[in-house]
């Protein structure tokens, strides 16, 4: 026996990868009532958590910020990261992580761990948001990333902060929207765009629609059906 059969009470073996169960009552993805808990998070706890992150990055950005350096640039650096870096970063793991194909067992009881659960019961509420033990270590990974390209690569170190305030907030952004578009009513055609978008990834085309808080990715890399872009372009 596998460490994942130890502790997954949830047997993947009798869940096929396209099935959907529209039950509100979550099932049992642990068998140890502690870990168990780690795997229901609500956007309350997102926003408490991150929320700070990116309030003390963005001052420790600006009390390091270089004397002679236009703050034009930190500017430039957050909206980077909002916008670009971690649109793309929620594109590539959606896509590429938590959509990989599983060849085996094993890989499927980690997919159904971090992503599957969700495709599966998408109606559950707290297990939609990232759990912390997955988006803490993800976070401090990218700063790495980011210190080793802005400030060891590029000479650019008063960039980091701004640009992991950016990209934080981004995944915060993330988050609420991906919770809105399941659970709360949305106004304004950009969030009802998204919420449909996001619906019929669930819905029509699991293997396409990526982006959450945006389709820009989806268009780039060509994953946007061909009828959305036909509508888009009808529409505009």
């Amino acid at each position: 026996m596998s460490i994942l059969d130890r502790l997954m009470a949830v047997d993947v073996d009798r869940i096929s990868h396209d099935e959907v169960n529209h039950d509100l009552q979550p099932i049992r993805l642990l068998k140890s009532d502690f870990l168990e808990r780690f795997t229901h998070v609500t956007p309350q706890t997102v926003l408490s958590i991150w929320l700070p992150v990116v309030v003390a990055f963005l001052i420790i950005g600006a009390l390091n910020w270089p004397a002679g350096v236009s703050l034009l640039w930190y500017g430039v650096a957050f909206f980077i990261g909002v916008g670009l870096i971690w649109t793309f970063i929620e594109y590539v793991v959606h896509r590429f992580v938590f959509h990989f194909r599983p060849r085996n067992r094993t890989q499927w009881q980690l997919i159904f761990l971090f992503h599957g659960v969700h495709h599966y019961q998408p109606h559950v509420k707290t297990r939609l948001v990232m759990p912390p033990a997955v988006s803490i270590p993800g976070a401090l990974l990218f700063y790495a990333l980011f210190h080793v390209v802005l400030a060891v690569i590029l000479g650019l170190p008063f960039l980091v902060a701004p640009t992991f305030a950016g990209t934080v907030l981004g995944y915060v952004a993330y988050d609420m929207i991906h919770y809105a578009t399941h659970h709360l009513p949305v106004k304004g055609p950009v969030m009802k765009f998204l919420k449909r978008h996001h619906m019929e990834h669930h819905f029509k085309t699991p293997d396409a629609r990526f982006g959450v808080s945006t389709n820009l990715w989806d268009q780039v890399f060509h994953t946007e059906p061909e009828t959305a872009r036909s509508n888009q372009l009808g529409k505009s």
